[in-house]
């Protein structure tokens, strides 16, 4: 993606707060179609919502549904990248994970943030 920026949204949150995970995607959504180089980065238990069918039925009022809002991020060319330790912690397989899902370590999200990328938290 040709952005003018770049902008992450970290989510440690999945059916424990689906309220948070959703919003999480709303914002991404407005980042990337705002033309940002946009980076979800799901951890602790937001890796979850990268297990294929897992947020299929995650649907907070006055929200579209958390599938669609991945979905569509995906499209709009975000990026989803996935905590390695917590997915492997919880016991999910690389590939069971939806499109767009990828396994990575730390160390890519400090390279994304690095030259002061704005980033928010859910």
């Amino acid at each position: 993606m040709s952005g003018t920026g770049k902008f992450c949204v970290s989510i440690t949150h999945a059916k424990n707060d689906t309220d948070k995970a959703t919003v999480g995607f709303v914002v991404a959504n407005a980042a990337a179609g705002s033309d940002q180089d946009t980076m979800v980065f799901l951890s602790t238990e937001g890796v979850r919502l990268a297990e294929k069918g897992y947020a299929d039925d995650i649907h907070e009022e006055g929200f579209a549904p958390l599938a669609e809002l991945m979905s569509n991020f995906v499209v709009a060319d975000g990026q989803v990248y996935v905590c390695a330790p917590c997915v492997k912690k919880r016991g999910i397989e690389p590939e069971n994970l939806i499109d767009g899902a990828t396994v990575v370590g730390g160390a890519k999200l400090v390279e994304f943030l690095a030259d002061g990328t704005p980033s928010v938290s859910y």
